[in-house]
Parts: structure tokens; C-alpha cells; sequence
């Protein structure tokens, strides 16, 4: 069989297209009759597992991204099912992504994402990082075409091939040598001296820099210019190509590309905490809520009812899910922002100068006028029991259908108007 041809099976799956190519191998979409499932199957280029002097640190590099992440069990990290060997094939089992893309087309200054988005996908990555790191698994090759978008801007950091597990007693799946993407690597890593966790913060610093600006922090037109200014030089002003960008948006970044690991960034969790204080979105997101999950809870509320399918998703895809502890404050009086929330689990009180004034429960929303304003917020509103929200602010609701939007205004008129008549009605009783 020609080794371009596709397999009908590798091992038990059955293959049934080609899904794209890289340097270590094909990944075909494939279908696992034992659990009935959809995976995707990538086997190892032919060529490149003969060579003489190569094959063999080529297949170990292959089996290492199996060895190290079927370790791990992220929602922001792919999942690596199975691997084997069909008649000298071979093949990684990993879990399949409908309609993902790369980050590599949000690095151009004509395609870059909103801020709020590139902030949420640098968050999830940084904590998926950190996660792993503390399984002791470094990674080593962070860069765009590694970290994948759902269609519902959920990320997902794939291709571990020349991770390291670092553990004495593993230290012979690290593959050796100058491995990983020179663009993307840490000063440490282009001088393949020792590198720890942190090379991958520098990278995901790199990453996050193309996705603000669309342009490369160094810009160097040669190899060997590259690793000289990785080394020794500053990187390229952020305001250089998006002069309107948040100062804290460019310490983040700045730390995340410091030159000595004593100065950058130590764990990602430091990383993610910067994020959530620049970007207040980003506070006690909920994590690892199936897309599906989340669409089928707010078809059931009575907020959404006239809502279509489509518009559905489009709000699961534009929103923030949070988690609040019982008895912490949501929103303060005297606060500003464009927020507004929708309870999808929970109860919560508001109250004005300390005084209650209603009770809100599941499918209920506040914030809505601070959100068509932007004014001071006018009241306080606590979680009574553990809250579940889903947050919505001007930027994100920008990115929906204006269909989608119109029906939003429709429903935080119908809520205003209701809310006029109770106070009007409490004030004739009084």
C-alpha cells in the first residue's frame, strides 16, 4: 500500500478521513466501534520512522506525546486516549475537536480576537499549564498551531511530542537535543541550557503577545538574528502596533517575556491571577462546563424562552460562567461597569444602604441597567446560597447577532418595567 494512501484501520478503529498533516505525522478521523465514539488517530510519518540515524528518536518522540499527556486530564488540555502499533503503523488515539482551529489565524493584525477573548483563552491556558507543570510535565513547545479553538472559543493545548515528564525516573522519554519551535522558545531553551516549567511561560508569553498585536515581540528576519535578539534584546514595545492597549495588559506580558526565569513569571497560576485582575470576567470562572451542558441549562430558562437555537449558542459562546461562595458580594454600590448577570443556580438578596430590597432566584438578572448605562451601580446583591452566574458585558454581547442583541434589550425593557411597578406598588401600600 502506498504510504500516502489512507489506512481503512489502525488497530481497532476504523478510519475514515484525513483531517490535516504535520511533521510527526497524519491525523485521520476515525471511529471506535468498542465505545461508539468519534476520535482522532495520528500515525506516525512512514519515512521519518526508517531512517537509520533518526527512527528511532523519531518514534520515541511519537509515543512521548501519549506518555505525557494521557497523564493528564485537563478541560483545556486534549486528551490522549490510546496509542499502539498496526503492522509497524504507528498511531496516538486523541480525543477528536469538531470544526477547531488554531490560534495561528488571531495572530495577524487584520484577524486579531476582541481583548476580553484573548484574555479568557491566555487564562485557561496558563491554569491548563500550571496543571500540568504540577504533574511535573513541561511541554516545551507552546506556540499558536499547538493550541486549538472549539467553535466555542474553548482552548485546548495539544501536541505534547517533545514534552518532558520531569521525574528521575523518567527522564528517558525527554527527547534530546535542540527540539521545539526557536520562534516561541525561552532564552534558556535557544541555549539549551537547564529549563524548568517556566520556558513554557515564556512561550505562552510569546503567544499572547502575537494575539494583542499580531506582530512577533522580537520581529528578527533570520535564524540566527532570532536567537540573538531571544537572548539579549528587549522586546518590541506592545504599543508600538496597538497603542490603545491596557498598561496592564503590557506587564502581563513584560513579565511573561523577562530574559531571567528569577524575574518572569514562576507558576502559571500567577499568570492567570494577573489576568483576572485586569479583566474582572475572568474572576472565579467556572470551569470544565461542557459547551452542551451550558446551552442545555439556559434553553430551560425562562429569561431565554423566545430565544432561537442559534442564538442560544451564540450566548453560550459570548458569555462568562461564574461561581460566587454563599455570602460574598456579586456587584457593590458605587461600582461601574457593564455587566450584567443571569442566576443559573442559587439564590441572592439585594439590598440598598443595607436594607433588602428583593430576593432573586434561578433565571432571574440584575446589573441590567448599569449595563445600557454604564452608571454607578445602585445596590449590592450577595449570594444567599452558592451562586452559579452567567455574565454578559458590552463586549462580549457585541461579538452576537444584532437580532440576538434586539431580543436582549426587549427582555431588560420588560424586566425594567416590571421592577417599576413592584417599587411603584410597595410605595402606594407604604
Amino acid at each position: 500500500m502506498n504510504q500516502n494512501s489512507q489506512p481503512a484501520k489502525m488497530g481497532k478503529y476504523e478510519v475514515r478521513r484525513e483531517l490535516g498533516r504535520g511533521s510527526m505525522g497524519v491525523v485521520y478521523e476515525a471511529f471506535d466501534p468498542y465505545i461508539g465514539r468519534l476520535v482522532a488517530v495520528k500515525v506516525a510519518i512512514a519515512d521519518a520512522l526508517k531512517q537509520h540515524d533518526s527512527g528511532e528518536r523519531f518514534r520515541k518522540m511519537f509515543f512521548n506525546e501519549a506518555h505525557t499527556a494521557g497523564r493528564l486530564r485537563h478541560p483545556n488540555i486534549l486528551d490522549i486516549f490510546d496509542a499502539g502499533v498496526d503492522k509497524e503503523k504507528c498511531y496516538i488515539v486523541m480525543e477528536i475537536i469538531d470544526g477547531a482551529d488554531t490560534l495561528k489565524p488571531y495572530c495577524r493584525p487584520d484577524n486579531l480576537l476582541p481583548l476580553n477573548q484573548v484574555a479568557d483563552i491566555l487564562f485557561r491556558c496558563a491554569k491548563a499549564l500550571d496543571y500540568a507543570h504540577r504533574q511535573g510535565v513541561i511541554h516545551r513547545d507552546i506556540k499558536p498551531s499547538n493550541i486549538l479553538l472549539t467553535r466555542t472559543m474553548e482552548a485546548k493545548i495539544a501536541d505534547f511530542s517533545i514534552a518532558h515528564i520531569n521525574r528521575t525516573d523518567l527522564s528517558q522519554t525527554m527527547p534530546l537535543g535542540f527540539v521545539g519551535s526557536p520562534r516561541y522558545m525561552s532564552p534558556e531553551q535557544v541555549q539549551e541550557d537547564m529549563i524548568t516549567s517556566q520556558t513554557d511561560l515564556f512561550s505562552l508569553g510569546v503567544v499572547a503577545y502575537e494575539l494583542f498585536t499580531g506582530h512577533h515581540p522580537f520581529g528578527a528576519e533570520s535564524f540566527t538574528k532570532l536567537i540573538h535578539s531571544v537572548v539579549h534584546e528587549e522586546p518590541i514595545p506592545m504599543t508600538q502596533f496597538r497603542p490603545e492597549l491596557p498598561s496592564a495588559v503590557q506587564r502581563i506580558v513584560t513579565k511573561a517575556l523577562e530574559k531571567q526565569p528569577e524575574r518572569r513569571y514562576r507558576t502559571g497560576i500567577e499568570i492567570a491571577a494577573d489576568l483576572s485582575m485586569a479583566f474582572s470576567h475572568l474572576q472565579r470562572a467556572q470551569e470544565g462546563i461542557p459547551a452542551r451542558d451550558k446551552f442545555q441549562l439556559i434553553k430551560n430558562l425562562h429569561f431565554f424562552r423566545g430565544f432561537t437555537e442559534s442564538e442560544l449558542w451564540e450566548i453560550v459562546r459570548a458569555s462568562v460562567w461564574l461561581d460566587v461562595p454563599q455570602g460574598d458580594a456579586v456587584i457593590r454600590e458605587g461600582q461601574i461597569d457593564d455587566a450584567v448577570y443571569i442566576i443559573t443556580a442559587g439564590e441572592a438578596s439585594v439590598t440598598k444602604q443595607g436594607h433588602v430590597l428583593q430576593r432573586l432566584v434561578l433565571g432571574e438578572c440584575f446589573g441590567e441597567m448599569a449595563y445600557l448605562r454604564k452608571i454607578k451601580r445602585t445596590a449590592t446583591v450577595t449570594a444567599e446560597t452558592p451562586l452559579s452566574l452567567m455574565k454578559l458585558n458590552a463586549s462580549l454581547l457585541e461579538q452576537v447577532a444584532p437580532a440576538c442583541q434586539l431580543r436582549f434589550y426587549q427582555i431588560f425593557t420588560t424586566v425594567l418595567i416590571d421592577r417599576l411597578i413592584t417599587a411603584n406598588e410597595s410605595l402606594t401600600q407604604a
